[in-house]
């Protein structure tokens, strides 16, 4: 398992796996959501020496943004709702750790709770 609560700064190979695993788990989060290719956005910001970086999934209706920002905290992962691609502020934030991303049907369970996306039940996504 990854080491999300490892600080990233000042690590330049560490921020790059941390980059790499949190661009690879929300590629299987969409993919749980059943958002269909083309329908998100996938990008990353490699940022400076003395932070993370970021990477986020930007759907039609929801934004969610993978980061250390609260790392004392234990919490990463901000999830909102949208109004399109070109909607960055959106709805209200919501929090959740980035230890959720070792558990992406977890995950795609609280963006669904919280955004209303999608069946609430995954037998109900897998069945359609």
């Amino acid at each position: 398992m990854f080491q999300w609560d490892k600080s990233c700064s000042y690590d330049e190979q560490h921020e790059r796996r941390f980059l790499t695993t949190a661009r690879s788990r929300l590629r299987r989060l969409a993919a749980e959501l059943n958002l269909p290719p083309g329908s998100y956005d996938l990008r990353s910001n490699k940022a400076g020496v003395a932070v993370s970086g970021e990477v986020t999934l930007h759907h039609d209706c929801v934004y969610i943004q993978v980061s250390q920002f609260g790392l004392s905290s234990g919490h990463g992962i901000l999830i909102r709702t949208c109004q399109g691609r070109n909607d960055y502020s959106g709805g209200p934030n919501h929090f959740v750790a980035l230890a959720m991303l070792d558990d992406v049907c977890a995950l795609a369970a609280a963006v669904r709770a919280i955004t209303g996306l999608g069946p609430q039940d995954p037998a109900q996504s897998r069945a359609a």
